[in-house]
């Protein structure tokens, strides 16, 4: 490990130079003598000459001094929580008999050396002068006579860096600030005649280095009796005590923003406490040391630090109360201990890094990583056809693609065929063959057409001709692809016969369903648990279109509901690589290599999700659960149990899930997207009463749930087993007018035959019959409004009523008839 430059007789110098004092303000109206003098880490560096300054004119000082900085003396993390402190004194004239001359001190200006520990080698500042009690530069700035304040114009430089590019790479800079811990025991009492004055003292321990640990003080706490909230903003303070005079004690543009409660991490965070701490921090005692501590890390003390949040997450921190030196003996210090039970006292601690502590991979690093965890050639889920299947699947992309390449021709040259019109010549066909093709290379749709076809070709390859291992020999090679030549331009001939109709001067006419339209049926019935139809309607969605990663992830969600997680991963694997920033198949990625055990795979796949998203709550939920890192004691926010609820759900932990979703209302009682989840839990499990009651809470609410689909259609289900067919009724039209589905008008239709209303019933039924015209249920029920609605039959015949009966019990519900 390469060592800190300034190690024994290499030690840094570091030089500081004062050039000029502005605006100066002294005892006398016309002059001031004057000189500046320096300190650092509690050593005078030196006095500048004394020199005359007119009133309210400069002076130039050029006065420079310095300081070696070394492991030993002056360290680097010396340099990064201690100021350089420049006083400016004034020299007051003799008077008789006076044998000392007397001064008196103007003002004092911080410099902050921090720069140097970024790898400046030089640096400029101003930096204000802020007045001591009592100078006439304080009155100056007090009765507004002075419009500019006294300054002092500083260069600090070294003559090479303080750090390597590997060490300033390596190191960190560890914040620490104390801010206020609030409802102390009332026994802190800063009134002098009930007990000994007292000082407040705060402190932690943090690793500094691999052999060194740093005690963290933070002493002259100010104890304040309360009545009013602590203002926002408040600037942070060095942690010099009263070496510094007022103004000078707080550290340059850094001050306190208040956080939220739930960002808060650690106690009293919950609904619960929330009126707790408002009392606490409006009217209770408290004492505020508003003190920043920085700590200096290098490379084995950063380690050392990660190794000690990985071994103990809770560090102790102490508070202590302890009379003042020099304090009179009056009353007695009393018993504290019933210490403080129940005050329950509370601090407020930030924690900050300049770096993270594990460094965060690059973009082009994280995607590099996670396409080598995607098998180059990950196996596609087969549908159970076998050759013929494959072929009727390499003739619907052929279909597919000349339907594409024909609207393209339409938007170039208007529409291909016209009655009447005479074929063209050659050469203008040539001419507008170059420029088709022209235009679907430019665009991209050329190769997107070829990538579409190749996996039905290879299916044919597979499954038709039955190859599935690579030629060793390149004559057998040629003549297979020969063969395999001829085959696809006989049933692309064919598809195309199919597909394009001459004679009818036409195009084939599109389906009755849309790719849209086959997802939202496709996840409706896998939310009715019928994963057969559900994956029928996803493979004729990658029959249409195989270049959309969405589809594979939809098509991977299906097999894990049906826990066969080996054909999910695939297609989680093929969306990745199709599009390596596809954020939900990059996170069931990663939640698939964590169920097998490969805990460093979705440590990857998680990060790379974080780095699509930086803002996405459930990337940083899973990717913290990776990584072990949060603190389950509190301070998370509604959103990410929410997030770990959905994750439970998935995966069937319907215990856990309902737990997350309690802590979620902690903190968000009136989220619609929480009771929903709710009522979906319950409904899994069965407690059809639990999730009617969460459904119509969700629906009750101003705000909408994120998806309001799957409630209307489970709750319509519970009001027609519950016999409530008016709620039913209305449900299911709530449902049909924001997504309509087979599912939607079916249940629209039932509750209307049930009620007695059969032509509303009918015309539902109709429209469910027209998005889905293989459902049993809804020819049922058709039969059974066409048989009251036209009754030629007489309904009493036994025969008739038997026929109607086992019709009845084929699609699954009940006999209304006896």
């Amino acid at each position: 490990m390469e060592q800190f430059r300034g190690v024994g007789d290499k030690a840094t110098l570091v030089k500081i130079t004062v050039l000029r004092g502005n605006n100066l303000r002294g005892n006398k109206a016309e002059s001031i003598l004057n000189y500046v003098r320096a300190e650092f880490n509690g050593i005078v560096l030196g006095d500048s000459h004394k020199l005359d300054a007119a009133v309210d004119q400069g002076v130039d000082y050029n006065f420079t001094c310095s300081f070696e900085c070394s492991d030993a003396a002056h360290t680097l993390d010396d340099m990064a929580h201690k100021p350089v402190i420049l006083t400016v004194i004034e020299v007051l004239p003799k008077e008789k008999k006076q044998k000392e001359e007397k001064t008196a001190v103007i003002g004092q200006a911080i410099v902050d050396l921090l720069p140097l520990l970024h790898g400046q080698v030089s640096f400029f500042s101003t930096v204000l002068l802020h007045p001591t009690p009592g100078s006439p530069a304080e009155a100056a700035s007090q009765d507004g006579s002075c419009k500019v304040g006294p300054s002092l114009d500083v260069t600090v430089c070294v003559p090479e860096p303080l750090l390597s590019g590997v060490q300033l790479s390596d190191s960190n800079l560890l914040k620490v600030t104390v801010e206020t811990a609030y409802s102390v025991p009332e026994v802190w009492n800063p009134v002098s005649g009930s007990g000994p004055l007292s000082s407040y003292v705060a402190a932690l321990q943090v690793p500094l280095t691999a052999e060194k640990e740093q005690v963290l003080m933070f002493s002259n706490g100010l104890l304040k009796v309360g009545g009013e909230s602590e203002p926002m903003g408040r600037p942070r303070k060095w942690p010099l005590g009263p070496l510094l005079a007022p103004g000078a004690q707080f550290i340059p543009g850094a001050s306190m923003e208040g956080e939220p409660i739930e960002m808060e991490d650690g106690d009293l965070t919950s609904i619960e406490d929330r009126d707790f701490r408002k009392e606490a921090e409006t009217n209770k005692k408290r004492v505020s040391w508003d003190t920043e501590r920085r700590c200096f890390l290098d490379a084995d003390g950063a380690a050392c630090l990660t190794r000690r949040i990985a071994e103990s997450r809770l560090w102790p921190v102490e508070v202590m109360r302890s009379p003042q030196v020099g304090a009179t003996k009056g009353g007695k210090a009393g018993k504290d201990k019933g210490m403080y039970a129940d005050s329950r006292t509370y601090i407020i601690i930030e924690i900050a890094l300049e770096k993270s502590l594990v460094p965060k991979r690059s973009p082009e690093e994280l995607a590099k990583r996670v396409m080598e965890l995607i098998p180059p050639r990950a196996p596609l889920p087969r549908r159970p056809a076998g050759a013929e299947r494959a072929v009727q699947e390499y003739q619907a992309q052929i279909a597919s693609v000349a339907g594409q390449v024909l609207e393209q021709y339409q938007q170039l040259f208007g529409p291909a065929f016209l009655p009447g019109e005479k074929p063209l010549d050659p050469t203008s066909q040539e001419q507008r063959k170059t420029k088709l093709l022209g235009e679907l290379n430019y665009s991209g749709k050329y190769f997107a057409f070829k990538e579409q076809i190749k996996y039905s070709v290879v299916r044919i390859v597979r499954e038709k001709m039955l190859r599935t291992e690579a030629f060793s020999d390149p004559e057998q090679l040629q003549a297979f692809l020969s063969q395999l030549y001829v085959f696809l331009v006989d049933e692309m001939h064919v598809a195309l016969n199919k597909t394009l109709s001459v004679d009818a001067q036409e195009t084939q006419p599109r389906p009755l369903v849309d790719c849209a339209q086959l997802i939202h049926f496709a996840k409706e019935a896998q939310l009715n648990g019928d994963y057969q139809l559900a994956a029928e309607y996803y493979q004729e969605q990658l029959t249409r279109d195989r270049s959309d990663p969405a589809h594979w992830f939809d098509y991977g969600v299906l097999y894990m509901l049906t826990a066969d997680y080996q054909k999910a991963e695939e297609c989680f694997h093929y969306a990745v690589s199709m599009e390596q920033t596809h954020l939900p198949s990059l996170l069931m990625c990663g939640i698939l290599a964590e169920m097998g055990g490969r805990l460093e795979e979705a440590e990857t796949f998680f990060e790379g999700a974080t780095c699509v998203d930086p803002a996405n709550v459930v990337a940083w939920t899973l990717f913290a659960l990776a990584q072990e890192l949060l603190c389950p004691g509190g301070g998370l926010s509604s959103s990410y149990h929410l997030a770990l609820a959905r994750l439970q759900l998935l995966r069937a932990e319907y215990g856990s899930a309902e737990s997350s979703l309690k802590e979620a209302l902690n903190d968000s009682f009136q989220d619609p997207d929480v009771w929903a989840l709710f009522g979906h839990i319950h409904h899994l499990t069965g407690e059809f009463g639990k999730a009617q009651e969460c459904y119509e809470r969700t629906l009750d609410f101003v705000t909408d749930a994120t998806d309001t689909h799957p409630i209307y259609l489970r709750l319509g289900s519970i009001y027609l087993q519950e016999g409530e067919f008016q709620r039913a009724k209305t449900t299911y039209l709530r449902a049909c007018k924001s997504s309509p589905s087979c599912l939607t008008w079916l249940g629209l239709g039932i509750a209307c035959y049930r009620l007695g209303e059969l032509t509303e019933a009918e015309d539902a039924l109709t429209e469910a019959n027209i998005l889905n015209n293989g459902n049993a249920e809804v020819w049922g029920y058709l039969s059974l409004v066409c048989l009251q609605v036209s009754s030629p039959l007489n309904l009493q015949k036994e025969a008739v009523l038997r026929e109607i009966k086992a019709l009845q019990d084929h699609v699954g519900f009940g006999n209304p008839c006896f």
